[in-house]
């Protein structure tokens, strides 16, 4: 990479990759879930994500590029950490490690997409700008509900 468009075009390929990897693990996430309101955040953020890969579509087809991802290190580790937890915790701790799990992805795709998003207004792609935000917005609201649904129940067990 030498160039802003450069890492533009790096980082979503990064995370393109991403959403497609979270599109495979979150169905294991749900199944070792334990209740009702953390299985229904899991289900309706599976079908968020299916849905902002096609938003991503239409971000590349935006920039007249061919949508595609390259391996994406970070969630890799985050899926396999998700992953231990599953093995690993039982009880309420379980639940309470999920939730953590599911917030550090949401971090990591807030910041990922706070930066694709001013990388795309400073070059001027104006669609993908308006695209990558309902994204971020997303991300944030889904990070929220997790949060509050980690506050005001989950924990408390």
């Amino acid at each position: 990479m030498k160039t802003l468009s450069d890492a533009f075009e790096h980082t979503l390929q990064d995370i393109y990759y991403a959403e497609n990897a979270l599109t495979k693990a979150l169905p294991k996430v749900h199944k070792a879930a334990n209740g009702k309101e953390l299985k229904a955040a899991i289900a309706d953020h599976l079908e968020e994500t299916k849905n902002q890969v096609k938003t991503l579509d239409k971000v590349f087809k935006s920039l007249g590029k061919k949508p595609s991802g390259v391996k994406c290190d970070a969630i890799e580790g985050l899926i396999k950490e998700t992953e231990g937890i599953i093995e690993e915790a039982s009880g309420v701790a379980k639940n309470v490690a999920l939730i953590a799990a599911c917030q550090a992805v949401e971090h990591y795709e807030i910041a990922r997409y706070g930066t694709l998003r001013e990388w795309a207004k400073v070059l001027g792609h104006s669609e993908a700008h308006d695209l990558l935000t309902s994204i971020l917005d997303q991300e944030k609201a889904a990070n929220s509900k997790l949060t509050n649904l980690a506050v005001s129940s989950i924990n408390k067990k």
